[in-house]
C-alpha cells in the first residue's frame, strides 16, 4: 500500500470501527466475540485496501464481518454459550435497562436468527439483501426472521423491563 492508501485505510478504520462493532456485538451477543471479529474485519479490509477498489467500503465490510461470523460458527459447530450477565470490560456501550435486556435477549437466539435479525434491523436489509449476506435462500432468511422475532416476544413477556407493567395489569 502507498502512504496515501495506508491514509485512506487508517481514516476507514477510525470512523468504522464503532459501527462495525455495534454491528458485530448484535451478530455475536457477546462483546469479547464482537471485538475479535471487527478487528478480523478491519485486517482483512486493510490486507485488500490497496489491491481492490470498494464502491460502498462500510457495506463490503459488513459483508466480511457476517461471512467471517458465519465460518466462525462452522468452526465452533455448536452454539455460542449464553452470558450469565453483563460482562465487565465490554468494548460495546449498551444503554440503559432496555439496552440490557435487550443484550440478554439476543443470548437466547441462535446465532442464524441473531445474524438474520441484525441485518434486517441494524443494517435495514430487505429479505433478498439477507440472503445474498448470509448465502442462503429467502425462505431461510424468512423463517429464521420469524423464530428469532418470536423468541425475543417470549423472552420480552417473561423477562422483558415492561413484564411488571403488564403484571400489574393482569
Amino acid at each position: 500500500m502507498t502512504d496515501d492508501q495506508d491514509q485512506d485505510f487508517a481514516e476507514f478504520a477510525a470512523v468504522q470501527t464503532k459501527p462495525l462493532l455495534g454491528f458485530a456485538h448484535a451478530l455475536t451477543a457477546n462483546p469479547h466475540d464482537a471485538w475479535d471479529l471487527t478487528q478480523e474485519t478491519l485486517a482483512r479490509m486493510g490486507e485488500r485496501w490497496g489491491r481492490s477498489r470498494f464502491d460502498e467500503p462500510a457495506a463490503y465490510a459488513r459483508t466480511v464481518m457476517v461471512r467471517l461470523n458465519i465460518d466462525r460458527l462452522r468452526r465452533l459447530r455448536r452454539e455460542l454459550p449464553l452470558l450469565a450477565g453483563p460482562v465487565e470490560d465490554s468494548p460495546v456501550e449498551v444503554v440503559g435497562e432496555a439496552g440490557g435486556w435487550l443484550v440478554e435477549a439476543l443470548t437466547t437466539l441462535s446465532p442464524r436468527q441473531r445474524t438474520a435479525l441484525a441485518l434486517r434491523y441494524v443494517e435495514d436489509l430487505d429479505v433478498r439483501g439477507i440472503a445474498e449476506r448470509m448465502g442462503c435462500s429467502e425462505g431461510t432468511v424468512k423463517s429464521q426472521l420469524s423464530r428469532g422475532t418470536e423468541r425475543l416476544r417470549e423472552h420480552a413477556r417473561e423477562h422483558g423491563p415492561l413484564r411488571a407493567t403488564t403484571a400489574r395489569e393482569d
